[in-house]
């Protein structure tokens, strides 16, 4: 992965396998360029935007764009309720509906919502079309942009549908973060925080250390924070395109967390519900020997400060067991679990991408999480 300045925007190159990289481009106030700078990326085609009620109200399609764009979809509720295929079929049915073909680029604008759907129905409209990313939130700038990562929900469990379909440039402009609530600007920087436990102590470290410019949405912080998150993630998914060994890694925390978000009905926020379930590895991590006592605690510590929720309330042991079971990094039928040995060091047992758990042991750590 290669990355450079120009200005006050920093480029950074994300190989793709055998297919073309594509550029992430990280920076504020990056929203009015964007128009002219797809017109030179991809001369003559259409550009169909989607986003959401949200990101209308926050003004950033009018920083955009304001009135340039004639074709545009909001998706609507905002949120992960709206992500399946049904909103994914509406997005196809209002492009059909306007004639376009596959001179069409989709330009999702927002956050991992918006990303998600938006690039999956590009990555299905007239078998594949070419897909801008413009993340506006702390989840979806620090993970669900980069990677090529498309799908939605079924009612059984998280991405149940999905395709990779790397997107033709993506744009961080990390001044939109200014615009997000308390509540999602906090839960979304979780995966910063997974990103350096997996792979970055020195990282990690820098979040421990900063906390209060973090929070108060400081601009060299927001700025710091972006290029870390895609030069760990691009590191990643250039190594392992298609999720068939270290891209397992970018999912610690996420087998719980993916169960308890989608049982909650989706009360819990994504961050909210993979930082118990970064808790949950840790303490699976101990009771193996694998992982330390000092790894759980720093990890917790980190999480207080964000602010985020401890333990799992409301819901009970077996439905959480039946959803995991249906978890993309189950064998079997039987979850398997990303687990670290100290910060910035995954667990070697299984390649540290999807480790076996005695049952038993899953068990056990559920119900210190505090299920039924």
């Amino acid at each position: 992965m290669e990355g450079n300045m120009e200005g006050s925007i920093v480029r950074v190159t994300v190989p793709a396998g055998a297919e073309d990289g594509y550029e992430v481009r990280i920076g504020s106030g990056l929203l009015a360029r964007i128009p002219a700078e797809v017109a030179v990326l991809l001369p003559g085609a259409r550009p169909f935007v989607v986003t959401d009620a949200n990101l209308r109200e926050a003004g950033h399609l009018a920083a955009m764009a304001g009135e340039a764009f004639e074709d545009v979809y909001s998706i609507d509720p905002p949120g992960e309720t709206s992500k399946t295929i049904e909103t994914v079929e509406k997005i196809i049915d209002a492009m059909e509906q306007k004639r376009f073909g596959r001179d069409t680029v989709v330009l999702a604008l927002g956050g991992g919502t918006v990303g998600d759907v938006a690039g999956f129905a590009a990555a299905i409209y007239k078998r594949g079309v070419p897909c801008v990313q413009i993340p506006t939130t702390t989840v979806a700038q620090a993970d669900s942009a980069i990677g090529g990562k498309t799908g939605v929900d079924s009612r059984l469990s998280k991405n149940a549908y999905g395709a990779f379909h790397n997107p033709v440039r993506v744009y961080v402009d990390c001044a939109t973060l200014k615009t997000l609530s308390e509540r999602d600007y906090r839960a979304g920087l979780v995966e910063s925080v997974k990103h350096g436990m997996i792979m970055d102590a020195e990282y990690f470290e820098y979040i421990e250390s900063h906390m209060d410019g973090i929070l108060a949405r400081d601009d060299a912080a927001l700025l710091h924070l972006a290029e870390k998150n895609c030069a760990i993630k691009g590191h990643v998914v250039a190594e392992d395109p298609k999720e068939q060994g270290l891209r397992r890694i970018l999912n610690y925390g996420h087998t719980i967390g993916h169960a308890v978000e989608s049982l909650s009905g989706y009360a819990l926020l994504h961050g909210e519900a993979v930082a118990i379930g970064i808790v949950g590895a840790c303490r699976i991590g101990e009771a193996l020997g694998t992982g330390t006592g000092e790894t759980t605690s720093r990890a917790r510590t980190v999480l207080e400060k964000l602010g985020m929720p401890e333990a799992i309330e409301g819901i009970s042991k077996e439905p959480i067991l039946d959803t995991m079971r249906r978890d993309k990094k189950s064998v079997g039928g039987q979850a398997r679990f990303v687990l670290v040995r100290d910060i910035g060091e995954t667990d070697p047992a299984g390649g540290g991408y999807a480790v076996e758990v005695p049952a038993t042991v899953i068990e056990e750590t559920l119900s210190e999480l505090g299920a039924g």
